[in-house]
């Protein structure tokens, strides 16, 4: 029995093994139906694709917006009216104020533009049906700072207590550049602001303060930009060697005559290279300035009286 019983163990173990074996090594069926003989198990980890970010929906036009950077980092803000793009905003007809270019060298022109932020915050019927108007009353907020706690908000011209050394550094930006001379007409790295030689910065568009104006106005393509500046009392045409355009001249004459100050074809004082507005005439867009009689007074009953034409223009 002890024989017997050993070769039936023997037997079951056989078994048993060839059982195993017939298991591990059985044919498997792909999806087609076909047969594969017992393949090696591919235990690599199946790379994990990352899903896309969700695509940013363009945010609906809000009451202000940051338009870019100044070289030590301020914002430069940009005002809509109506705030909301809604009611009587609703058209293609953007007209685009500037202040501030020159800091605090002519920081009455970003103060007469927060004064028409204040009038259109009050006033908003004034803003024809088919028009929108935003405000940027500061394009150099680091040289506004030297003259001004908060260059982002309103200030009277009571807080400026600065010497007019100064006021009259703080018309250059962060690098030292006359914004003024760094945009692309006549470019020039060296510039003339009156007889004295300035910074136009390395090549046009430099600065962050030029590019991020001209990437506005390239993105939003207003129908005619007005910028203020101090000091000679007048309203002046745009024009980069192609004529002034006529949709500026009918822009400058209406400012003029309901404003009282002279209007004027051409600023022939001194030699201009890289100016902002004559860069907007070279992309064929009305563009004018109006010059503040002096560098501390708003000139508001004029502007006022100016801006109301340019609002009556764009409601035809």
């Amino acid at each position: 029995m002890g024989m017997k019983n050993a070769i039936i163990v023997i037997l079951v173990i056989i078994i048993l093994a060839f059982g195993g074996y017939i298991l591990i090594n059985k044919p498997k069926v792909d999806d087609s139906g076909n047969t594969t003989q017992g393949e090696p198990v591919d235990t690599t980890p199946t790379p994990v694709v990352p899903t896309p970010p969700p695509v940013e929906t363009p945010p609906v036009e809000g009451p202000v917006s940051v338009i870019g950077k100044s070289v030590e980092g301020r914002d430069i803000s940009a005002y809509n009216y109506p705030p909301n793009g809604e009611a009587s905003g609703t058209g293609d007809k953007r007209i685009l104020f500037v202040g501030g270019v020159h800091g605090a060298y002519s920081w009455n022109a970003a103060l007469v533009a927060y004064e028409l932020m204040d009038y259109l915050a009050a006033n908003p019927s004034i803003i024809p049906e088919g028009v929108k108007v935003t405000v940027i009353p500061v394009l150099n907020p680091d040289g506004l700072a030297k003259v001004v706690e908060n260059p982002a908000e309103k200030f009277t011209a009571a807080e400026i207590t600065e010497p007019q050394a100064t006021q009259v550094a703080g018309r250059f930006n962060g690098n030292e550049v006359d914004l003024n001379r760094n945009f692309d007409c006549d470019w020039q790295a060296s510039g003339k602001w009156q007889s004295k030689t300035v910074s136009g910065g390395s090549a046009a568009f430099s600065e962050p303060e030029s590019q991020a104006i001209r990437d506005y106005v390239e993105a939003e393509k207003p129908v005619a930009v007005i910028a203020w500046y101090s000091a000679a009392g007048g309203v002046y045409a745009s024009n980069c060697h192609n004529g002034v355009l006529p949709e500026t001249l009918a822009l400058v004459n209406a400012y003029a005559k309901a404003s009282g100050y002279p209007a004027h074809e051409n600023f022939d004082f001194y030699q201009i290279t890289g100016d902002m507005l004559n860069w907007l005439a070279k992309k064929e867009i009305p563009a004018m300035s109006v010059l503040l009689t002096n560098h501390t007074s708003t000139d508001w009953a004029k502007n006022e009286a100016g801006i109301k034409a340019i609002l009556s223009y764009y409601a035809k």
